[in-house]
């Protein structure tokens, strides 16, 4: 007796979706490659940039100098002077423009979470980029400023967007548990702060240096573009390839049709994983997870719901 074929709903199709865009976006796709290797590169550099940092600033203002306004400042309070622990610096080096003047380039090294970099929306960027992988296993979307940029009012966007800066730490609640670290608390430590002679504002005092130290210079800000550049890139290659998914799933009555195309492009798709929406209800209401669900605890917010029901799916899906 044959068996009866698979009919596909709006439901199943969007589980199928989400194994492909898994598979595209498996650690070893050449984008994913690419933001790894970007990742990797500015982890690396930052500690000897930050090295290099230290000794311009220490050339300019000796330590010695910095001791002494720090004990006049004990003396006399802020009239004795003005010291700042600061993470953000900026630096030039003489240059002569294309009309045959003297110039200077300038270059901007911040070692915080949210460096300024020009072209990308808001500085959130390179943090969303930087913690991506963390963000979507909370069941965030730090692809939101991309997936939905012509859509701005959509209230979508500012869901995710305000989701995705209260994990990373951009935005803070008073009812929030003090005692858990944020990444922009962590990336603003003393680690990779310097005492400078100033104010706050990084922009009043410019350091010069020499032309190979400015390239370096130049380098790093280049390994942060990079890092969101390529995090974008893993959206757009992913996306191009799920909007022609999707148009064709429309046309696709049957599971066997979608298992066809997923085995030419060696995509493991099994039935398995249609069946989990169907048995989440039977997980979720199990006798063990119905009692955690009522116990008396803290009300789960929304990203710990969508990353506590993604767990009981993989579980389920393991269990096949």
């Amino acid at each position: 007796m044959q068996n009866k074929r698979l009919t596909l709903n709006a439901e199943k199709r969007k589980t199928i979706e989400n194994v492909f865009q898994s598979h595209w976006e498996r650690e070893d796709s050449p984008v994913v490659q690419e933001w790894t290797q970007a990742k990797n590169t500015y982890d690396t550099m930052k500690p000897k940039v930050y090295e290099l940092v230290n000794n311009v600033v220490r050339s300019h203002q000796p330590q010695e100098d910095v001791d002494t306004i720090r004990s006049m400042i004990k003396k006399y309070d802020r009239s004795g002077g003005e010291l700042y622990h600061d993470n953000c610096f900026e630096f030039h080096t003489p240059t002569i423009n294309d009309e045959g003047e003297e110039d200077k380039k300038e270059v901007k090294i911040n070692f915080t979470l949210n460096p300024s970099l020009s072209g990308y929306h808001r500085d959130s960027a390179f943090g969303r980029a930087y913690y991506r992988e963390e963000l979507k296993a909370k069941g965030m979307n730090p692809d939101y400023s991309y997936q939905w940029k012509d859509e701005k009012r959509n209230p979508r966007y500012y869901d995710h967007e305000a989701a995705c800066d209260k994990w990373l730490g951009f935005s803070n609640s008073s009812k929030e548990d003090k005692s858990i670290t944020k990444p922009v608390q962590a990336w603003d430590s003393d680690d990779y702060k310097i005492w400078v002679v100033g104010t706050s504002y990084c922009r009043t005092r410019q350091f010069k240096v020499d032309e190979t130290t400015f390239e370096i210079f130049q380098m790093f800000q280049k390994s942060q573009e990079d890092l969101v550049r390529t995090h974008e890139k893993i959206f757009n290659y992913t996306d191009e390839k799920m909007k022609k998914l999707r148009l064709g799933l429309k046309s696709y009555r049957y599971f066997d049709q979608a298992k066809a195309l997923a085995d030419k492009l060696g995509i493991a798709l099994n039935e398995s994983v249609l069946n989990e929406s169907s048995s989440m209800a039977l997980s979720v209401y199990s006798p063990e997870n119905l009692a955690s669900l009522l116990e008396d605890k803290v009300e789960m917010t929304r990203e710990e719901k969508i990353a506590y029901f993604k767990a009981q799916q993989k579980e389920q899906l393991v269990s096949h």
